[in-house]
């Protein structure tokens, strides 16, 4: 019995050593081996990409500090307020350097030049390094000589001429030719096809450029400003609450250019006008046949006064054809707003140049006893 139990014994000890032996033992320390490598692998790409990428943009940063050589011109322009990370986009826009964006901006922020630069217009070249740039950028640009010409109110074509001339050094007959030659157009204020530009000659200072005048140049430097005061003025509307078109309107200021010798009677000379035109009368305006003076003497004789010209507005009712002078923004302005009077005569009166009015003809008798004796 004993033997027996000694035996069982050690078949019970085989078999627990045998089911708690590892029945599927693996090498763990080849895994950590293999992740190892792949680590190392990997890193040693990015660093590959990083210092491809170093190489690349350190060849793009200094080929864009480099220049391709003098090329053509370029008239660039610095505005006010510019900033230098603005100019250095600019400027390769323009082509005179070669890079913009963020290399340009870097270059400029490193020059440490950027404030330095200076509003104007300058004269650079294609193919320009930065450098070369910010030393024509940094320094303010000579001023271009200039000349200034003024145009008095109420002046004629011919007069405005010869003070182009005098002043311009733009001779008289080449600008008269092309004022008077049906060229020039204003529209809506000055139609295409009208045979002259007297009446849109704005008048005014102008400063020139004095390198490279012309006729036209001066011509429509004038015209452009006449469109600025006349949408100022609301020109176009107010013709229209009046019944007139804006160059009807223009006409009729030129008339109270030439007849106004005080501000203050020019709103009253334009009520004139408008009643007298209302009532199918002449508007007797001696001004407007001086400008087709018959003679020409500057002077109107009897005979004078009898000549069958459009512009006669003793004989003719109505307005003349044109304008007969460049008005001011005041006469367009009294045009525009004539004063609520009845008045349908006016005579001069007085060493100051006044007028005054009246609506009857025996009083308008009485003032020109009393006014011209």
């Amino acid at each position: 019995m004993l033997a027996c139990r000694m035996s069982d014994a050690r078949d019970t000890v085989d078999e627990t050593e045998t089911s708690d032996a590892p029945t599927d033992p693996t090498p763990r320390h080849e895994d950590h081996a293999g992740g190892h490598r792949a680590a190392v692998l990997a890193l040693v790409l990015v660093f590959l990409l990083v210092a491809a990428g170093v190489v690349v943009a350190v060849r793009r940063y200094t080929w864009c500090r480099g220049s391709d050589g003098a090329g053509s011109a370029v008239t660039f322009e610095v505005p006010e307020g510019a900033t230098g990370d603005e100019v250095a986009g600019q400027l390769a826009e323009a082509g005179v350097t070669r890079c913009g964006g963020v290399v340009g901006k870097l270059l400029m922020q490193r020059s440490g030049r950027g404030s330095e630069i200076r509003a104007g217009t300058y004269d650079l070249t294609t193919g320009m390094t930065l450098a070369a740039a910010l030393d024509v950028l940094t320094v303010a640009p000579v001023a271009a000589p200039t000349v200034d010409v003024t145009i008095p109110e109420g002046y004629r074509i011919t007069q405005i001429a010869d003070r182009v001339e005098s002043d311009l050094g733009v001779p008289a007959k080449r600008f008269s030719d092309l004022a008077l030659s049906g060229g020039l157009s204003l529209p809506p204020y000055l139609p295409k096809g009208t045979p002259t530009a007297e009446g849109f000659l704005f008048p005014k200072t102008y400063e020139f450029v004095k390198a490279d005048l012309t006729p036209s140049l001066v011509a429509d430097r004038m015209l452009e400003q006449f469109a600025t005061e006349a949408q100022d003025l609301n020109l176009i509307a107010g013709a229209k609450a009046l019944g007139y078109t804006p160059y009807e309107i223009v006409t009729i200021a030129s008339m109270i250019e030439r007849e106004a010798g005080v501000d203050r009677d020019r709103a009253k000379i334009a009520a004139v006008i408008y009643n007298r035109l209302e009532a199918g009368m002449t508007l007797g305006i001696d001004a407007t046949l001086l400008y087709d003076d018959p003679t020409p003497d500057g002077q109107l004789s009897s005979s004078d006064l009898e000549v069958d010209s459009p512009y006669n507005t003793r004989l003719n009712t109505g307005l003349p054809p044109t304008p007969i002078a460049n008005p001011g923004a005041a006469s367009i302005r009294a045009a525009l707003h004539p004063a609520n009077v009845p008045y349908l005569y006016y005579v001069l009166c007085g060493a100051d140049g006044h007028h005054v009015f009246s609506v009857g003809y025996q009083e308008f008798l009485d003032n020109v006893s009393r006014c011209l004796g």
